[in-house]
């Protein structure tokens, strides 16, 4: 019976959200703080097109989204700027650590030389092509207005990509939940505003870097583009953008609590563990390595089982400068599937099923999809 109950359990984990979340501040009996960072400001007003002004509209949209999570009581926000001031970007990730929030929200708008339009959402990571270096840079760049930026900066230079491999490895630890919440922000700009997609991206963005909790900036959309332009700039716009920035938000919150709620994680043994795979239908991938990611990390550990909650199975590899932690190697998927469910148990919200085919990973839904 208690296998059965297991299994249950199994395929209800396995509907949730393929991101799940490490254990950044997991009492969710008190509010769950948000910093709300509003881009440009003062000196530094943004990008500037036919009379629309970056900071101006970043403004507007960050207060719309603060004043609806500041309705539910489970939320407390916290602003970088509430008015038209230049704050250092080192001084807004800080903000949000003093808080110790559970969020920390970068909202702006993009231009370009063409007629290009849509909104892309990003998180902290090594820029994925020249595009989105050279976003990165643009936003980067506001550190040469701050008076001691080579104090505050310890020789940091926008223009140099070798600078922005250090961001990516020292938030690794929350990418996972960044990516998260920017998938739900560009789900509710497409699905909900029908806006064009630009995607979830990474990029080496500074007011990123500053903060030690999930982070995402916004690229709400292009103000170089006439209709996108106008859009932005108009009341009902930025309302529909607030209400979409804030709608995801609170489901990041919801998917948080669902994902490390007691009542949703009966307390399962190692022994449980082996006689559910010993008595579960074996579903083999021939040619596919299936392993649960535990963690990724700048820090190279031993992989025996006192530092991983007595874990064993565990392997490590180096991929990109990062470290990655794998729990388990079969190519059975439903056997991965319950040792996923023991190292969420175990104290690994986080975990997720990886694949490896020929010893590069691939795309999980690429291989459940053949």
């Amino acid at each position: 019976m208690r296998t059965k109950q297991l299994l249950v359990f199994v395929l209800f984990i396995g509907i949730l959200t393929s991101y799940a979340f490490m254990n950044h501040k997991n009492d969710t009996q008190n509010p769950f703080v948000v910093v709300l960072d509003a881009g440009h400001g003062g000196k530094d007003g943004g990008k500037y097109h036919n009379g629309l002004k970056e900071s101006n509209i970043a403004l507007s949209i960050t207060l719309k989204v603060g004043a609806l999570l500041e309705k539910d009581p489970n939320f407390k926000v916290i602003y970088t700027r509430k008015k038209d001031v230049f704050v250092n970007l080192h001084e807004r990730g800080a903000i949000a650590n003093r808080a110790d929030a559970d969020l920390f929200v970068s909202i702006h708008c993009n231009a370009h030389n063409s007629q290009a339009h849509g909104a892309e959402t990003f998180v902290l990571g090594l820029h994925a092509n020249e595009r989105n270096m050279e976003v990165a840079k643009k936003e980067n760049e506001v550190i040469f207005l701050e008076d001691n930026y080579e104090e505050n900066y310890a020789g940091y230079d926008p223009n140099r990509p070798e600078s922005l491999i250090g961001l990516e490895i020292l938030q690794a630890e929350y990418l996972d939940q960044s990516i998260m919440l920017a998938g739900l922000v560009q789900n509710n700009f497409a699905n909900k505003l029908k806006r064009k997609d630009r995607s979830v991206k990474q990029a080496g963005f500074i007011v990123l870097h500053q903060s030690y909790m999930p982070s995402v900036l916004i690229e709400t959309g292009f103000l170089t583009n006439k209709k996108e332009g106008a859009y932005l700039n108009s009341k009902k716009g930025q309302n529909e953008l607030a209400s979409s920035i804030a709608e995801a938000v609170k489901s990041y919150r919801q998917n948080l609590a669902l994902a490390t709620s007691d009542t949703q994680n009966p307390v399962i043994t190692q022994d449980e563990i082996e006689e559910a795979i010993e008595s579960t239908e074996e579903k083999i991938y021939d040619g596919v390595t299936f392993k649960v990611q535990l963690a990724a990390s700048s820090t190279k550990l031993d992989t025996k089982p006192y530092n991983f909650k007595g874990l064993q199975e565990i392997t490590r590899n180096e991929e990109n400068g990062l470290y990655k932690y794998y729990y388990g190697e079969t190519s059975d998927y439903n056997k991965i599937l319950l040792m996923k469910t023991f190292a969420r148990e175990k104290g690994y919200p986080s975990s997720y099923v990886v694949a490896f085919r020929d010893g590069e990973k691939v795309k999980l839904a690429d291989i459940l999809a053949d």
